[in-house]
C-alpha cells in the first residue's frame, strides 16, 4: 500500500475533508470567525489564511495520500498567525516553537500510523528550518465528532509532553530532535562515517612479464 506526503497547498487544499476545508476555528479569531459562519464565507477565509501563511513564512501543512486518495492532513504555524491559540486558557506557546492546529486522520485510516506519519513529517520539515519544537494544545475530553482540537492522548502517544497542565486544555510540547526516528539517526551516523573514512583504491596487480625469444639473430 503507498503512501505519500505532500505539502498542503491552495491547489490540494480542497481535499481537506469537507468539515476541516470549511473550518476557521483556529485561522481566525472567536468573533470573526462566528461572522464568517453567519456569511458563508469560511472556505474563502480557510483559503486566505493558507495563503497568506504560504507567502509569509512558508509551508504549513501536511497531506498524506493513500493510493492516491487523501487520507489524513496537518496544519501548523507560528503561533502570531493563529489568532484562536490566545483564546486558550494554557498559553502562550513557547517563543521558540511553531504551534501545531490540526490533524485528522480520516476514519477509515484509523489504527494505520497516519497519525504518527502525518507528526513526523511536520518534525522533519520544521528540524529543516531550525524550529527546535512544536507544540499544541490538547483535549484532554474529547467528544465523537470533534475534530478541531487535537485529543491529548494522541499527542502523547507520540512523543509529546505536558508542559503546562489543564482539565480540559493541557499544552503539550514536543522536542523536534525526539521526533526523528532511529531509522534516520542511523542513516545519518553513517553517512557521516562513511564520508570521514577514505577507502583506498586496490593496488592493481604487477604484470608478469615474459622473455620472448629472439629470432633469426647471430650467434
Amino acid at each position: 500500500m503507498s503512501r505519500h506526503v505532500g505539502g498542503v497547498t491552495l491547489d490540494n487544499l480542497d481535499d481537506l475533508p469537507k468539515k476541516c476545508r470549511r473550518c476557521v476555528y483556529w485561522e481566525l479569531a472567536p468573533h470573526l470567525g462566528e461572522q464568517a459562519a453567519e456569511y458563508g464565507s469560511t472556505e474563502l477565509e480557510k483559503e486566505a489564511w493558507v495563503s497568506s501563511v504560504l507567502l509569509e513564512w512558508g509551508s504549513c501543512g501536511k497531506l498524506v495520500r493513500v493510493e492516491r486518495v487523501p487520507a489524513g492532513y496537518v496544519i501548523y504555524a507560528p503561533p502570531a498567525a493563529v489568532p484562536r491559540a490566545a483564546a486558550f486558557p494554557t498559553g502562550p506557546v513557547g517563543a521558540d516553537a511553531v504551534l501545531l492546529t490540526a490533524l485528522k486522520v480520516l476514519p477509515e485510516f484509523a489504527g494505520t500510523g497516519i497519525g504518527r506519519m502525518l507528526v513526523q513529517s511536520v518534525a522533519k520539515d520544521l528540524t529543516r528550518r531550525g524550529v527546535k519544537a512544536l507544540e499544541a494544545f490538547g483535549d484532554a475530553e474529547p467528544t465523537p465528532g470533534s475534530t478541531c482540537v487535537v485529543p491529548a492522548d494522541f499527542l502523547r502517544s507520540v512523543g509529546f509532553k505536558t508542559v503546562r497542565a489543564h482539565e480540559k486544555w493541557p499544552r503539550l510540547r514536543l522536542e523536534l530532535r525526539s521526533a526523528l526516528s532511529w531509522k534516520e539517526d542511523v542513516e545519518a551516523a553513517l553517512a557521516e562515517l562513511l564520508g570521514t573514512v577514505d577507502i583506498p583504491a586496490p593496488t592493481p596487480a604487477p604484470i608478469e612479464r615474459q622473455l620472448i625469444p629472439r629470432v633469426g639473430g647471430s650467434g
